[in-house]
């Protein structure tokens, strides 16, 4: 049995444990899946929970908003993705030590060319500069960004990713909403990666007026999977790109570090497209007939 948890901020919805515990079934490897969730809590410590995880013999977790940074910072061996992107997604108890992956970086590449194949990223609006956002900001890196535009409410964190993408070698600049709102037209894509839009963050991130057919545009939100933004991007005519696609092709680079030691790679390719199949039909085809 493979242990596995997620620790995160209103999680109780989260479809992780499905994905996971599928996953390990359809290999022949039981998996046990839980949510450590801070909501509620006032005193909830994120590296008590995280030791607490280790000690009760889970061989990794998942880490979602807003510990995905501080995840990073715990950790005593870091890989690329971390490295790269300066957040982690997941934690993995070695005997080396705490180690930190990040496959929100490598799961947003494999789900973009998955649904646009080489199509060149462009000019993108960037809608927040936590962890996931900065995981897709170096992403759009390698595939094609011209400039990557950064909405961010908090004004250090901004300017923080925007000189960090610079410095890459990735073109970023930080604007207003009112800059955002007057150059949308013009631009290729836009990402959110704020939590609005999320069940526990109801409505849309930016004014969607400026929307068309020359866009496609991304909602790292699933829960639900038809948020605002995709419902006037679709109404706009612009492609998409669901938060169920970014769930399930992290969640399957996570799901290949926990079970490195048991399951060669190789073996879960296969799995990869019916999984996705799967979510698709269960949390975006529902409420398909029922969008405005």
């Amino acid at each position: 049995m493979v242990k596995l948890g997620l620790v995160g901020e209103g999680i109780a919805k989260s479809q992780s444990p499905d994905l996971h515990e599928r996953l390990g079934a359809s290999l022949g490897e039981p998996v046990r899946y839980d949510l450590v969730d801070s909501r509620g809590s006032t005193d909830f410590d994120f590296p008590s929970a995280i030791q607490r995880l280790r000690d009760e013999g889970y061989r990794g977790t998942n880490v979602t908003f807003p510990f995905k940074e501080k995840a990073a910072q715990l950790a005593d061996i870091r890989g690329e993705g971390v490295r790269r992107v300066g957040t982690a997604n997941t934690l993995l108890f070695d005997a080396e030590g705490l180690r930190a992956e990040n496959t929100d970086y490598t799961g947003f590449i494999s789900a973009y060319r998955h649904s646009f194949g080489r199509q060149p990223a462009g000019e993108v609006l960037l809608i927040g500069a936590g962890g996931v956002g900065r995981a897709v900001a170096c992403a759009l890196g390698e595939l094609a960004v011209s400039h990557i535009r950064i909405l961010e409410h908090d004004a250090s964190r901004a300017e923080s990713l925007s000189r960090d993408l610079n410095a890459m070698g990735i073109n970023a600049t930080c604007i207003t909403s009112e800059q955002a709102q007057r150059e949308l037209p013009h631009w290729q894509g836009v990402v959110n990666c704020s939590p609005i839009g999320h069940i526990n963050h109801p409505g849309c991130p930016i004014d969607t007026a400026g929307l068309g057919a020359q866009h496609w545009v991304f909602d790292a939100v699933y829960i639900p999977a038809h948020t605002e933004l995709l419902n006037a991007a679709h109404q706009a005519g612009a492609k998409t790109l669901s938060g169920v696609d970014l769930f399930v092709f992290q969640g399957v680079d996570a799901f290949r570090f926990f079970t490195a030691d048991c399951i060669a790679s190789e073996q879960i390719d296969p799995h990869v497209i019916p999984l996705r199949t799967h979510y698709i039909k269960q949390l975006v085809s529902p409420s398909a007939h029922s969008m405005p």
